[in-house]
């Protein structure tokens, strides 16, 4: 059992590392360790004695406290905030009782009792041994008899070992410049991460990662995320006796929760894990769990897809859609994606949105024959939505224009010719459910992208049950119900998580869907830098990433290809304005692609060279058993003098023999990790090499 329980506190190990709790000599419930397993438990640190300092301030900035509340002389960053009835407005935990749960991912519950009112808390820990992470969440319950308000609720604080130089790695952007790093050095006071747009956003990333001059395969890391696909906060604080600690859940921004009695909440998981092996390290433990225990369909192969959006925009028909398949088809591809403008009045963005049934004029037989003639091409058929979002000008929205999130006193934000359906309400999720459950039985649909363009505005629910602030959580939770039943409904059918590109990308997300639109950027060296940031946290099977004509003055197509198979695959170019010579270079590219994708999509993968530092870059990826991989190389634009740098590839078998195309020695596993290689490329140039254990 890796939960080990002692009169000092818990154990718990995953197979490299272990976290400790304890209980100190007043009775306050503390960490005591996060970092490598040690050999024998009673080797972990002891609780932290709260009498052991002085400070005017008290002695919370000292003694690391597992889940502070609110209270007292604690000026720390706190995990919980709440007002009772009576209007008193602190929480003072104690310690009452645990629980553990022996499974495959063994969970320890830790519950905590307000020394005064009824709400009790409990903390959730769960143990995914083989991945050395560990899953935190938080339920509050009100065994009373009138409501407690909720301001704040944490899903976990992370402490940090005592000391300073650490630095925090984190990820912003924007739209179509999503995933972009950033690392900065830790310094007294608090740092903010958060998200404000009712998605996990292009902005702000639910990732973290602390270091102390890590590299990207060597030294100490400590990562996490949270598994929300909604406003979320993460604060690192640094006080100033150089304690360390790291917040992050729900972000208390506008946010209340009317606490009813006998009605739990339970916060989203925060997921987080240790490393000695650098950042490397800590992105393929991730990409490990999301393949083989989040994603709904696991190690299946993802297809090769056509989306015909730049090719048609809104004008979509019948003829023009069977003629772009046909071409498709002929390249090798496996799955026709039909985007927007399919359906009832939709001839621009500005109409239609709501009305989920195939447009008459446009599809005078329904979507039945173009999915019969894509089937019958050997191709799966595929469908762009976008169910959260109603246009003003829709049936939908004139019969039920209390259906948006608004406040009846101001004027509605249009943003794209849209607003934003409260999926909080169930009479909204019933009528999302109705009619796409519709449109997936009477079609054979393989694939749905899911799209979310906009922002939220005047966040208001008039009739809300509880407190109008509850809509943050009460939405996302909406989203997932649908998600959730749509896919038991449905279970074949292969979801795509886009949020006008990555702006809804996450782990929590991905327990529904199998794949995330990366961004709305499709620039191929553009692309370098956004897909290195996706994959500190996110495999590249979930990563959907298109070859489109943007660029195409410059980048050759070649290029353009080999950016996007390192992920998975997929055609967004106008075909029709393809030539010959295009075409068959697009067809040799998704040949090679059907060869190499195992290793790609379910492979480990090694940044060996960033693209976000350098205009010269490469990328590894390498079956689990170390006898096939793929390296790709990267040159954008650098001066002709430029020393090319010596790739040196990673997690070979360093005895064994291996074979790198276009080299004509084998080497060992050893001298191409420590010798290297040297690729010759000139400005937009690319290469992609096969390794073989020979």
């Amino acid at each position: 059992m890796p939960i080990h329980s002692s009169p000092t506190g818990w154990v718990l190990e995953t197979r490299n590392t272990a976290y400790a709790i304890g209980i100190n000599e007043v009775g306050l419930l503390t960490h005591r360790y996060w970092g490598a397993r040690l050999p024998f438990v009673d080797d972990y640190p002891e609780p932290f004695k709260s009498t052991n300092f002085a400070s005017t301030d008290g002695f919370h900035h000292f003694v690391p406290e597992e889940y502070p509340g609110y209270a007292g002389t604690k000026y720390i960053d706190p995990c919980l905030k709440v007002t009772f009835a009576d209007k008193v407005r602190d929480v003072v935990l104690v310690y009452e009782d645990f629980k553990v749960t022996a499974s495959s991912s063994p969970t320890l519950d830790l519950r905590l009792k307000d020394s005064f009112y009824p709400l009790h808390v409990t903390l959730h820990y769960r143990i995914h041994e083989e991945y050395d992470l560990i899953e935190r969440w938080v339920t509050l319950e009100n065994l009373g008899d009138e409501p407690i308000l909720v301001e704040r609720v944490f899903s976990a604080k992370l402490t940090l070992p005592p000391g300073a130089d650490y630095s925090l790695t984190h990820m912003y952007g924007s739209w179509s410049n999503e995933f972009q790093m950033q690392r900065e050095p830790l310094t007294p006071g608090l740092k903010v991460i958060e998200s404000r747009r009712l998605i996990s956003s292009h902005r702000a990333t639910p990732w973290f990662t602390i270091d102390r001059n890590a590299s990207e395969e060597n030294g100490e890391v400590w990562f996490g995320t949270l598994a929300w696909s909604g406003n979320h906060k993460i604060t690192a604080e640094v006080t100033e006796f150089a304690s360390t600690r790291i917040s992050i859940g729900l972000n208390d921004w506008d946010f209340a929760w009317k606490l009813m009695p006998k009605q739990p909440f339970v916060t989203p998981a925060a997921i987080s894990g240790y490393t000695q092996n650098g950042f490397g390290a800590a992105s393929r433990i991730f990409h490990d769990y999301v393949r083989d225990e989040i994603i709904p369909h696991g190690k299946v192969l993802h297809k090769i897809l056509y989306n015909s959006w730049e090719a048609t925009l809104f004008s979509v028909d019948e003829a023009s859609q069977s003629k772009l398949a046909e071409i498709a088809a002929q390249m090798g591809v496996e799955l026709f994606v039909m985007d927007d403008g399919w359906f009832h009045g939709r001839n621009w963005d500005n109409a239609g949105l709501g009305d989920w049934w195939p447009d008459e004029i446009k599809f005078p037989n329904g979507l039945t024959r173009l999915t019969q003639n894509v089937n019958a091409l050997g191709m799966d058929f595929g469908l762009w939505v976008e169910p959260e979002m109603v246009n003003p000008d829709s049936d939908l929205y004139r019969a039920h224009p209390d259906w948006v999130i608004h406040f009846p006193t101001r004027a509605r934000t249009e943003s794209r010719n849209q607003l934003i359906l409260n999926m909080a309400r169930t009479d909204v999720q019933e009528y999302i459910l109705g009619v796409l459950d519709e449109l997936l039985a009477d079609h054979n649909i393989a694939f749905i992208k899911w799209d979310m363009n906009r922002g939220v505005s005047e966040p208001g629910w008039a009739d809300a049950p509880g407190d109008q602030r509850e809509l943050w959580v009460r939405y996302v939770q909406g989203v997932y119900h649908v998600w959730g039943t749509l896919r038991e409904r449905h279970p074949n059918v292969i979801w795509q998580s886009c949020a006008s590109g990555g702006g809804r990308a996450d782990f929590g997300i991905l327990q529904f869907a199998d794949q995330i639109w990366t961004s709305d950027n499709t620039e191929a060296t553009s692309r370098l830098r956004i897909q290195e940031g996706y994959s500190q946290f996110l495999p590249a099977n979930t990563m959907e990433a298109w070859v489109t004509d943007w660029g195409k003055e410059t980048v050759p197509l070649e290029f353009r290809f080999h950016v996007s198979m390192c992920g998975s695959l997929g055609v967004g170019g106008n075909l029709l304005e393809w030539d010959q010579a295009d075409r068959e270079s697009a067809a040799n590219c998704i040949s090679l692609y059907k060869d190499i994708r195992q290793v790609i999509q379910f492979g480990d993968q090694f940044r060996l060279i960033s693209s976000q530092k350098n205009n010269f870059s490469a990328m590894q990826y390498l079956s689990k058993d170390k006898v096939e991989g793929v390296l790709f190389v990267f040159r954008t634009h650098i001066p002709e003098r430029f020393n090319i740098p010596t790739i040196y590839l990673r997690g070979l078998e360093p005895d064994a023999l291996y074979t790198v195309e276009g080299f004509d020695q084998p080497r060992s596993g050893k001298a191409w990790m420590e010798a290297g290689l040297t690729v010759e490329l000139k400005n937009l140039q690319s290469k992609v090499l096969r390794i073989s254990h020979t």
